[in-house]
């Protein structure tokens, strides 16, 4: 699949995200959440039928802290489908701390 963005694994800073948001598949029941600059900062997992994003952050040698990252507040927000759009309008929403924006 060709993307937009080159895929990154390295820290991200708290504060604002590069948006939107964009969504890499993985396999049936994952798909990898990553800003628009390409950093990894979660991933949409499929729970008992629901889609959980799973917020990942990266220490500053690069070891994956999973539950962290600037998206931590947001970790298991749930989602009907892994839609780009409203994925990205949630966790950032969130992320600014827009009302509505909660699961």
């Amino acid at each position: 699949m060709k993307t937009s963005f080159t895929p990154t694994f390295v820290h991200v800073p708290p504060g604002p995200l590069a948006g939107p948001l964009q969504l890499l598949p993985v396999n049936s029941e994952v798909v990898a959440v990553h800003t628009a600059t390409g950093a990894h900062v979660g991933s949409l997992k499929q729970v008992g039928g629901v889609w959980k994003f799973k917020a990942m952050g990266y220490d500053a040698a690069g070891r994956m802290e999973p539950g962290h990252g600037p998206l931590t507040n947001q970790h298991n927000m749930a989602f009907a489908a892994p839609d780009a759009a409203e994925v990205s309008a949630r966790l950032l929403g969130a992320l600014a701390g827009k009302s509505g924006a909660g699961s």
